[in-house]
């Protein structure tokens, strides 16, 4: 799915619509890619002259790759997926300018809202950041 199908399940809208295209591998797993332009807001301070993405912005990466499991329960306008945890989560190489992210997500266990998953960010093959995080897909208050 391209981003603008993405827009269609996700709230989320630039600049913090962090996934370029997705796909949902089956019922259990999704894969997210976003190309690292150089001009985003989170590289202007993050390192001048050595730009490299934020971890947290990896982990929203990991997180709106994971939504794609859920259209079906976030086509309702009322609902946003909110983060309720992270875990285990390690760094172990940079993304910079010009990288391709792959995002795969596997989901570990659902009780409707919450729902536990596993994430790993990679680039050419190279893990670079991984970790288990929760969300819940709640009502908006308005």
């Amino acid at each position: 799915m391209d981003k603008e199908e993405i827009k269609k399940i996700l709230p989320h809208r630039e600049p913090m619509l962090l996934i370029d295209e997705a796909v949902l591998n089956d019922e259990m797993s999704a894969t997210g890619y976003y190309r690292v332009r150089g001009d985003e807001f989170f590289l202007q301070g993050h390192f001048p002259g050595n730009p490299i993405v934020p971890g947290v912005i990896e982990c929203e990466m990991m997180a709106q790759s994971a939504c794609v499991l859920f259209a079906d329960k976030m086509k309702d306008e009322d609902v946003l997926p909110v983060y309720t945890g992270l875990d285990k989560v390690r760094f172990r190489g940079m993304i910079r300018p010009g990288d391709l992210a792959k995002i795969d997500v596997r989901l570990v266990r659902e009780s409707h809202p919450l729902y536990a998953l596993h994430g790993e960010v990679s680039v050419d093959g190279k893990k670079c950041m991984s970790g288990d995080f929760s969300f819940a897909i709640t009502k908006k208050c308005v």
